[in-house]
């Protein structure tokens, strides 16, 4: 029987897209559910924690869903921009909604 470590990685690395629920629907774009947390930083700000861990500056959160603790379903755009929050990955709100 003739091995393909190659078939094995895309295998894991599907599995992994599948599992952490943050794989982009449109171009360029993350989907996912997370939880909305007040970072006491630099003034104070409004991040999303993804359940992978992943950490999200939306750059344009709706203030009905500035709430900490709040659980959200989101799909996000990261963009290359510099923050004074210099926390998570800045990104722009495409959707967003209680989870």
């Amino acid at each position: 029987m003739r091995s393909h470590p190659g078939m094995a990685l895309l295998i894991v690395v599907a599995a992994l897209a599948f599992v952490c629920g943050c794989t982009g629907g449109e171009e360029g774009t993350v989907t996912g559910t997370g939880t909305v947390t007040y970072i006491d930083l630099e003034g104070g700000f409004y991040g999303i924690v993804a359940d992978d861990g992943t950490h999200y500056l939306p750059l344009d959160l709706d203030p009905a869903f500035a709430q900490d603790g709040l659980r959200v379903r989101f799909t996000l755009r990261p963009v290359d921009v510099a923050t004074i929050q210099q926390w998570g990955t800045p990104a722009e709100v495409v959707s967003i909604e209680t989870a």
